[in-house]
C-alpha cells in the first residue's frame, strides 16, 4: 500500500534538484528551492530513511554514494531524466489502470489530453528528448554489459543497434569485443545525443552513427542486428514485419540480439517484468513475452536456433541465429 509514497518522495526530491544542491542545510536549501523550511526538512529526513541522503552533524545533509551517482543529473550515469519521466508521464498514467484493463488500451489521450503518443510528446524539443534519452541512457549503461556478455559474440563482425537511442549497447558490445565494428540507427534528432554519448567511449573510432528509420528505410548490412526495448513497444503486426526485415537482410549465420525482460514460462513472475508488461498497457500498444513466445515469433520469422540468458539486470537477452 504504500510503495507509492517512496517512490513520490524521491520523485519530488530529484525534481526540486535536491541532489544537485548536496551538500547543504535545510535553510539555505529552503531558499535555493523556494520551498517551506519545516516541509523540505521531512521530505529531507525521509530521503536519508530510504538511504539516499545522509545526516552530518552539524553540517545538514549531503548525498549517499547511490544518489551521488544516480540522482544527480550530471553524472555519466544518471537516472534522473527517467525518474522526471517516471514522475511526469508514468505516475499519472498508472491512475488509469483500471481503465487501461477494461478497454485495453494506452492511456496517454485519457491522462494528457493529448493526441499522438508518448514517444512524440518527449521528443517534442531538444530539452525533452535529452531527459528522456539521459534517463533510458543511464539504464543502459547498467544493463547493456550484461546484454552483449550473455552469449560470445566474438565471431560478428559489424553490430547494427536498430533504433539505439545513445548508443549505450553498440558502445559496450565494441568495449567488449576489440574486432567488433559497430552502428547505431536512429532518427536524425537522436544522432547528435547518440554522437555525445559514443564519443565518450574508448571504442568510438568504431562506432558509426547512421540517421534513418527502421521501419521505412533499408538497414545497413550487418551480420549482427540488435534491438533493445523495441519489440514491446509495438503491435505484433509491427513486430513481425520487422523481424522478416531482418531476417531477408541478415546473411546465413547471422545473428539477431534482442535486449527485453522475459516473463516466467508460466507468467507468474519475476515481479519487475510483469509491471512492466502492465506498463507497456498502460503506456504503448506492445507487452513483455515468455522465450517461448519470443521463439515463436522467431521462428515465424524464418530464424532456425534462438536462445534465452537471465541477466539479472534491468532486461534479458536473446540471440537468434539465421541458419
Amino acid at each position: 500500500m504504500y510503495a507509492f509514497r517512496t517512490s513520490k518522495v524521491m520523485f519530488t526530491a530529484v525534481r526540486m534538484g535536491v541532489f544537485d544542491r548536496m551538500p547543504a542545510g535545510v535553510k539555505k536549501l529552503a531558499e535555493e528551492l523556494n520551498a517551506n523550511s519545516d516541509a523540505l526538512e521531512r521530505v529531507l529526513d525521509t530521503c536519508v530513511a530510504l538511504g539516499l541522503l545522509e545526516k552530518r552533524a552539524g553540517a545538514g545533509y549531503a548525498n549517499t554514494a547511490l544518489a551521488d551517482a544516480y540522482l544527480r543529473r550530471s553524472t555519466p550515469g544518471t537516472l534522473a531524466g527517467y525518474v522526471l519521466f517516471s514522475d511526469q508521464a508514468l505516475y499519472p498514467m498508472w491512475g488509469n489502470l483500471e481503465d487501461a484493463v477494461r478497454e485495453g488500451s494506452n492511456r496517454w489521450t485519457q491522462t494528457f489530453q493529448m493526441e499522438g503518443n508518448m514517444f512524440e510528446h518527449f521528443f517534442r524539443d531538444a530539452d525533452s528528448m535529452r531527459g528522456f534519452l539521459l534517463g533510458l541512457h543511464g539504464y543502459g549503461v547498467i544493463s547493456s554489459p550484461r546484454v552483449v556478455g550473455a552469449f560470445d559474440l566474438s565471431r560478428f563482425k559489424k553490430l547494427v543497434d536498430l533504433g539505439g537511442g545513445s548508443g549505450h549497447l553498440a558502445i559496450a558490445a565494441c568495449e567488449r569485443y576489440p574486432n567488433l565494428r559497430a552502428a547505431v540507427l536512429e532518427l536524425p534528432r537522436v544522432i547528435e545525443f547518440a554522437r555525445e554519448m559514443a564519443q565518450r567511449s574508448t571504442a568510438s573510432n568504431r562506432i558509426e552513427l547512421i540517421a534513418g528509420d527502421f521501419f521505412s528505410g533499408e538497414l545497413p548490412d550487418a551480420d549482427l542486428y540488435a534491438v533493445g526495448q523495441i519489440l514491446h513497444d509495438w503491435s505484433l503486426d509491427k513486430i513481425k514485419k520487422l523481424l522478416a526485415k531482418v531476417f531477408e537482410r541478415l546473411p546465413s549465420g547471422g545473428g539477431l540480439l534482442i535486449a527485453e525482460k522475459l516473463l516466467d514460462e508460466d507468467k507468474a513472475g519475476p515481479v519487475n517484468g510483469l509491471l512492466q508488461t502492465l506498463n507497456m498497457l498502460i503506456c504503448t500498444e506492445g507487452k513483455e513475452r515468455t522465450l517461448s513466445e519470443y521463439e515463436r515469433l522467431l521462428e515465424d520469422a524464418g530464424f532456425g536456433e534462438a536462445r534465452g540468458a537471465i541477466t539479472g539486470a534491468r532486461v534479458d537477452a536473446i540471440l537468434a541465429i539465421k541458419n
